[in-house]
Parts: structure tokens; C-alpha cells; sequence
């Protein structure tokens, strides 16, 4: 095992297109590192430098310590799981576990125990004398990993993994592959456009977008506290809600303005977010999430100065909770992050294109702008299952700005200290 070092990484095309710029990050060893963004954003681009597959054009990268950028793939003492699972059709389970191993001359003993061992981790053991053909999606890709698993390696890379198994086959493999790394121990580091996959699996998610590193951070703090509107905009389904907001002094406290309404600012997330009082008087990109939009008929004594009376637009039952779309009298945020964000989500809703070549095929994650709902501001709530909320219906709704996020308009940085 070891730890994958990015130190100020490039790669730039021979024409001209910049993939990568300035990447460093930094995977220690045993971590499961999960590297997210949109098509064409340069995640598997970086994902095949470290592997040896791409020429790296600036910095250095490091496995173990040591130097790898003259490497050969090879030498470099990693096993790759693509999304294709490039199992060979006329072998056996058995013989495209043990491909590598035999290409390395181990002795038969050696290589018949790994296998074994392997296939009984995998539960792969009855499909041993079958080929390809004869297997399911998902054990095929369990014949993938086991092909790497076997030449215990420093690192697995993985590239979209999962992308050709249908949904619920996706979540058995993610639950899978997370407890396997984690009873191996191996430093992983995983490519996906599933924010999902991203937030359930990883010790760290790297957001990337267009080649450059957005954020890196557990799920958890990715979720909770986003470095920038990009990262706040992309994380998240339903995406946050936002909106042009003005800071104004209000008493002893803030609120934030609206073209149709006063939101008075908790004083917790003032406490929080000291740095907003140098934005008195500014205009700021304000957020909320969707599960920070409370009911006011089941909330009955929410505050009256955060609340907002909108009209019913959608409503989407789910099962767990109730989720509806409403317009709010207040401008869009447009800056590049929000563009680029809106654009991200939109591509992988539509199966997006593929930029950088890099072979994915995204079908996942629900467009932010999806519908004749896009010239609107349109919010989205998360309800709870019982409500009764209709259709064309105007209600109230209360706002939770104790959780909410403000967002620097030139920057686009999280506003914080």
C-alpha cells in the first residue's frame, strides 16, 4: 500500500486544450479517495495520468514517495477497473481473474490460491468454470475487481465502475466495493459523475470542474459547508436554492432582501458566518436547501420574518417525502459557477457529452433546470410524507436560515469568517 501524491499537475493536449490545471491532491494511504465532477471535467483525464495511460505535461506525481512520471504502467504497481470490465470473452472466470498473475509467471500454486481466495471474497466461487457470457453485469464486475484484487497491488484506480449496471444493481455494487476496500485497505482512488456514489463511498470527495479542483473534503463537510457556488450548486439532489439576496441591517440583526420579501437571518448562522457583516448593504448569492424549506402548516410556530407565501408549481411524491417546485419573486444567481453548475447537472441528466474522451456515459443526478420551469426561479422543498400540499396551492413556507449559505457574487466563494 501507499500514498498517491499529486503535486501541481497539468496536462495540456497537443492542441492546446488545458485538461488539468494545477492539481494537487493528496491520498493517503488506505484512503479511499472519490474524484466527482461533470462530463468532460478531467477526472478520469487525472485518474489516467496516475495510472500511466495519459503523459503528464507539469508537476510531479508521486506514488509511495516515489517519483512516477517516467514510469511505465506497468512499473507502477497499480491495478485499473474500468467501466467497460475488458473481461476476455472465450476464458473462464477463473483464467481472467488469473490473467495478470500467469503474464507474471507466479507458480501455479501461487496463483490458484489467489484466484481462490479472491473469488471466495466476491463470491464469485460457483462461477469459476463459466465464461463471461454466462454472468450478470454486476458479477462481471466483481470478475473486474477480482482481476485486480489478485495482483495485491499499492492502488486501485477505478474509472466509472459502475456506469453499465442498471440503478438498483448500482447501489449493491457501490455497498460492495466500499466494504471490500475497506476490509483491504488498499488506496483507492475512484472516478465517478454520481454525486451518490460519491457521498456514500469515499473517505473524501474531490470536486472537480473543468480541470480544476473545486474542493475536497469528506461528504460530509462537503455537503454541510461548500467552498464555493459551484460545489454548493452540483452537490445535492434536489440542487440548493438560491437567489439574488441584499444584506440590510435590521435592529440587533440581518436580513436578507429579496425583490419580493424580507428574510430575517438567524442569529446562529450570523454567529457562524461573522464575515457577513462586512456585506451589509451588498448584494450576495444566498442558499438554502430543499430540506431546509419547512412547511408552515405542520410548522405552526415558525418565525413570521422567515417565511415567504409561494404557489405551488410541482408536486413530486417520493414515498419517503413529498417533494414541490414553487417560484420565488427573486432573481436568478447567474455567474460562471452557477452556469457552469446548472450546465453540469443538465448534461448528466441528458446523457452528456464526452469531452475529454474519457468514455463515460452519465445517466444520473436530476437536472436543476429541467422543464418549462427554467426561465423561473423555482425552489424545491422536501416535505414529509403525510403532507397534504396541492397543486396550484398557495401556502406558506418557512426558511431555515440558520442552515443557510451566502455566497460572495465576484468570487463565488462561501462567504464564512
Amino acid at each position: 500500500m501507499a500514498d498517491i501524491v499529486l503535486d501541481h499537475i497539468d496536462k495540456i493536449y497537443d492542441n492546446g486544450y488545458h485538461a488539468i490545471t494545477d492539481l494537487n491532491l493528496e491520498i493517503a494511504d488506505g484512503e479511499f479517495m472519490v474524484m466527482v465532477g461533470p462530463s468532460g471535467c478531467g477526472k478520469s483525464t487525472a485518474l489516467r495520468m496516475v495510472a500511466g495511460l495519459e503523459d503528464i505535461s507539469e508537476g510531479e506525481l508521486r506514488i509511495g514517495g516515489e517519483r512516477m512520471n517516467e514510469k511505465a504502467p506497468r512499473d507502477r504497481d497499480i491495478a485499473m477497473v474500468f467501466q467497460s470490465y475488458a473481461l476476455y470473452p472465450h476464458l473462464s472466470v477463473f483464467d481472467n481473474i488469473a490473467f495478470g498473475l500467469k503474464l507474471r509467471k507466479l507458480p501455479k500454486a501461487d496463483v490458484k490460491d489467489r484466484v481462490e481466495r479472491a473469488a471466495a471474497t466476491l463470491d464469485l466461487t460457483e462461477y469459476l468454470d463459466r465464461r463471461p457470457k454466462a454472468l450478470s453485469g454486476g458479477q462481471r464486475q466483481r470478475v473486474a475487481m477480482g482481476r485486480a484484487i489478485v495482483r495485491e497491488p499499492r492502488a486501485f484506480l477505478m474509472d466509472e465502475p459502475l456506469s453499465n449496471l442498471d440503478a438498483k444493481l448500482r447501489g449493491q455494487m457501490r455497498a460492495e466495493i466500499a466494504k471490500l476496500q475497506n476490509e483491504l485497505g488498499v488506496t483507492t482512488m475512484y472516478v465517478t459523475h454520481d454525486q451518490v456514489e460519491a457521498m456514500t463511498m469515499g473517505d473524501r470527495v474531490a470536486v472537480i470542474d473543468k480541470g480544476v479542483l473545486q474542493q475536497v473534503a469528506s461528504p460530509r463537510d462537503l455537503y454541510l459547508d461548500p467552498d464555493n457556488i459551484f460545489v454548493a450548486g452540483f452537490m445535492g439532489s434536489p440542487p440548493m436554492n438560491m437567489a439574488l439576496a441584499t444584506i440590510e441591517r435590521d435592529g440587533d440583526g440581518m436580513v436578507a432582501v429579496l425583490d419580493g420579501s424580507r428574510v430575517a437571518i438567524s442569529p446562529v448562522l450570523l454567529e457562524r458566518r461573522p464575515g457577513l457583516a462586512g456585506y451589509v448593504g451588498r448584494e450576495v448569492a444566498m442558499g438554502i436547501r430543499p430540506e431546509d424549506v419547512k412547511e408552515c402548516e405542520e410548522h405552526r410556530d415558525w418565525p413570521q420574518d422567515q417565511r415567504l407565501t409561494v404557489t405551488v408549481d410541482l408536486v413530486e411524491a417520493l414515498g419517503s417525502g413529498i417533494e414541490i417546485h414553487f417560484p420565488v419573486a427573486a432573481r436568478k444567481v447567474q455567474s460562471a459557477q452557477t452556469q457552469a453548475a446548472e450546465e453540469a447537472r443538465a448534461a448528466i441528466n441528458a446523457v452528456g457529452a464526452d469531452v475529454d474522451g474519457d468514455g463515460e456515459a452519465d445517466d444520473s443526478m436530476p437536472s436543476a433546470i429541467a422543464g418549462s420551469a427554467a426561465a423561473a426561479n423555482m425552489w424545491v422543498g422536501m416535505f414529509g410524507p403525510r403532507s397534504f400540499v396541492r397543486l396550484a396551492e398557495t401556502i406558506e413556507v418557512g426558511l431555515d436560515t440558520a442552515q443557510a449559505y451566502f455566497f460572495d457574487l465576484d468570487t463565488g466563494a462561501a462567504i464564512r469568517s
